[in-house]
């Protein structure tokens, strides 16, 4: 198609120079982006200043020493749900931001078609008619020239979403990680608690036949006998509560691995002590968590991204500038198309200027500063939220050692307290009343200490998470979560 081929080379011939020049000519409308700099202190409250040392917060769960933590973790990674829609949440930006690049570059369409004719004309009172066939083929292209950066300024916008996507992401794994860790913790310290108070119970109702056997000697009274049984009995009223409470945290494990609440009953029936973290722990200096905690990296990503979004507003105000070209050809025969065919093209800029508006423009631009204005407001307080986040979990974390050792001591001293009333009650050298306070103050005691290791747990989690500890191994987004089949779309993991 030798004179097709001369008008698209014609058409290029303008085109390509003006692609050239817009883009060494072309300015971006708007504030560039700089990252802010915030005064950070030197050390936490009540240490000396340290040099930069980053903190160990690499599969940090592991140093819980529990195999079947470690188990339920990568579980919950991969099935969990929210995780699902945190990287579905991530294909949609990536989409978007192949979408925004693509109004940077010109855009083409070819076209064709067919048509079978029919014309009659009268002469004479006589109608003639000829039918005949026409074919035409085309190519149109249009390009935005982006004078003022709208598109460029799209394209980053998108390209920050991108990354505050990538960091909800993280943000939710790290969540899900001391969510997961919490709920263990919690389920084995029900346990041990369940077991105690069973185990105490027992002690006391051995107290109690003892009281029985001493009334029918003369040597107690049936008000001791009722006083022990009562004990008892308060004792193990405490057990069903602890079931209960040992349920909940065992379906929440189980729903936070994408499973029925019910899934994981059988898998954790039998008791396991409960995880104690390998001490002390390394969080280096505040600065740290700007480098390490997603949900601040999110906040200054969408900072980034408002403030790219002043740009577009901008340059929304300014004139713009489009160039559209097209080539046409048209025979009355398939194989003339290009060679003996009526042959057409066109070319030229389109320039369409803001005259009036109402002020929705400038509107629009303001609108986009008072966004950008929260999201930096946002940022700061994600940082000043983070700093004491970490201020109060070393706080929680060390005095609750502390507590824990006191626990300890007065757990022995009232548990060895409970073993010589009982054996001075057996010898009749003291009051029931004396035993019956010793046993429930040793119980209490023991008790205390159960939940003092929970905690301890408890806050070296809350610990690591706030310093941004969360999973760090590699993660499937390009994976769809939701595939089609013949019966509705379902979930693609094979752990659901």
């Amino acid at each position: 198609m030798p004179g097709f081929e001369r008008g698209l080379a014609t058409a290029m011939g303008f085109f390509l120079p003006a692609f050239a020049a817009a883009l060494l000519s072309g300015c971006v409308a708007g504030p560039d982006y700089q990252k802010p700099l915030l005064a950070m202190p030197a050390s936490w409250s009540g240490q000396a200043a340290k040099p930069a040392k980053p903190a160990q917060l690499s599969q940090w769960w592991q140093r819980l020493r529990d195999p079947e933590l470690n188990a339920l973790v990568a579980e919950a990674v991969a099935g969990n749900l929210d995780v699902a829609t945190a990287k579905a949440k991530i294909r949609e930006a990536r989409a978007s931001y192949r979408q925004s690049i693509g109004t940077l570059l010109p855009s083409a369409n070819g076209s064709a078609s067919a048509t079978r004719n029919r014309s009659t004309a009268t002469s004479s009172g006589t109608a003639t008619g000829t039918t005949y066939d026409q074919y035409e083929a085309g190519f149109d292209s249009s390009w935005e020239l982006d004078l003022f950066g709208a598109n460029r300024r799209s394209v980053e916008a998108a390209s920050y979403g991108l990354d505050a996507s990538e960091e909800s992401l993280r943000s939710t794994l790290l969540t899900l990680v001391g969510d997961v860790a919490s709920n263990y913790v919690q389920a084995r310290g029900y346990q041990a608690r369940i077991t105690l108070a069973r185990r105490s119970a027992a002690s006391q109702r051995q107290t109690a036949q003892l009281t029985r056997t001493m009334a029918l000697a003369g040597s107690a009274t049936a008000a001791d006998v009722a006083k022990a049984e009562g004990q008892a009995s308060g004792t193990e009223a405490g057990v069903p509560s602890l079931e209960a409470s040992y349920a909940e945290a065992v379906h929440r494990l189980s729903v936070l691995t994408g499973r029925s609440p019910a899934a994981l009953n059988e898998r954790l029936r039998h008791a396991t002590p409960i995880p104690a973290p390998r001490l002390p722990i390394p969080t280096g200096i505040p600065a740290d968590i700007l480098l390490t905690r997603p949900d601040v990296r999110m906040a200054e990503r969408q900072y980034a991204q408002s403030t790219a979004k002043i740009g577009q507003a901008e340059a929304a105000r300014y004139p713009s500038v489009s160039l559209a070209g097209d080539i046409s050809t048209t025979s009355l025969k398939l194989g003339d198309l290009g060679k003996n065919s009526t042959i057409g093209w066109s070319f030229g800029p389109t320039l369409s200027v803001p005259l009036f508006n109402g002020g929705q423009l400038q509107a629009a631009v303001d609108v986009a500063k008072a966004q950008r204005d929260q999201y930096f407001v946002a940022y700061k307080a994600a940082v000043l939220t983070a700093l004491e986040d970490v201020e109060n979990a070393t706080v929680s974390l060390s005095q609750e050692r502390i507590r824990n050792g006191k626990l300890a001591s007065s757990a022995k001293s009232y548990g060895d307290a409970a073993r010589l009333e009982r054996t001075l009650y057996k010898a009749g050298e003291t009051s029931l009343l004396d035993v019956l306070d010793a046993e429930r103050s040793a119980y209490s005691a023991d008790d205390s200490v159960l939940q003092s290791r929970v905690s301890i747990a408890t806050d070296y989690i809350a610990l690591n998470k706030t310093l941004g500890g969360g999973w760090n191994g590699a993660i499937d987004t390009g994976r769809p979560e939701i595939i089609d089949v013949r019966t509705g779309p379902r979930l693609a993991s094979k752990t659901r």
